[in-house]
């Protein structure tokens, strides 16, 4: 039976600059609603997006989450000449499906037309890019442009700041997202088996620095750019850095996680 709720989503740039901001203080706090939270690694076909949008489905169905993290270029693995995906693309028909059937927002990789790597933003009523990467690799920039601006989602109260592998090693970006007010820094990403510590290196270094839960999927398996064995890991970080939760290095691994926060009544 399909939830009982309305998805609630908007997505908040740098220039919208809002009001609300997360209070770390201890005093004058209301609860948030719980958030159930899932990082998924599911087995990628290169440039085959609608196997890959099936694989994806079925990571929603099982993950029963509110929110539902992938990797960096999810959808296409990374492959960096795949033609982009559009937002309108009846290959990820199963995906839009399975939201709608369990309510959650899929937050899937994949490139799109500028040219950029993004981070789709799917629901029971389509598909949005809700991000685009800011800091490119030296391959990836022979193609793709840079995205220009931070984006975070507010998800039923909840406020998700978005990351694309790279961006989580580069502080300016944590610091220009954790200044729009957000709860989470979620980030899909791509690190290969040998630097398979690089993103809990970086989780640590975010959650700590803003006080944030910091929420990363990290493909697994293998890919395109030499990534013959990528680290998979995927995990969830408690504010203060610990890790909360962890899935392992195979592909088709997933682990999900209810997470509480306070937020200040009155930014």
């Amino acid at each position: 039976m399909p939830p009982r709720y309305e998805v609630i989503l908007r997505v908040d740039h740098e220039a919208d600059r809002p009001a609300l901001r997360v209070d770390h203080t201890g005093e004058g706090v209301e609860d948030l609603t719980p958030l159930r939270l899932a990082v998924a690694q599911p087995l990628c076909v290169p440039r085959d997006v609608a196997a890959n949008a099936r694989a994806h489905a079925g990571a929603v169905r099982a993950a029963r989450s509110r929110v539902v993290l992938f990797p960096e270029l999810s959808l296409t693995g990374y492959e960096l000449d795949a033609p982009v995906v559009p937002v309108d693309d009846p290959r990820l028909g199963p995906l839009v499906e399975a939201c709608a059937e369990t309510g959650a927002l899929a937050l899937a990789g994949a490139p799109v037309a500028g040219d950029h790597i993004a981070m789709l933003a799917v629901t029971g009523g389509g598909v949005t890019v809700a991000y685009r990467k800011m800091w490119l690799g030296d391959a990836e920039a022979r193609r793709f442009r840079p995205g220009d601006a931070p984006a975070v989602l507010d998800v039923d109260g909840w406020r998700l700041g978005l990351a694309i592998c790279k961006d989580t090693g580069v502080a300016a970006h944590a610091a220009r997202t954790a200044a729009l007010g957000i709860d989470v820094y979620a980030a899909g990403v791509l690190e290969s088996a040998s630097d398979a510590a690089v993103p809990g290196q970086r989780a640590h270094r975010v959650a700590t620095a803003h006080r944030v839960w910091v929420a990363a999927a990290s493909f697994a398996g293998s890919t395109g750019g030499g990534y013959t064995e990528a680290a998979g890991g995927s995990a969830i970080w408690t504010p203060e850095g610990a890790v909360y939760a962890r899935a392992g290095a195979e592909p088709g691994d997933l682990v999900s996680a209810t997470i509480a926060c306070e937020r200040s009544a009155d930014g």
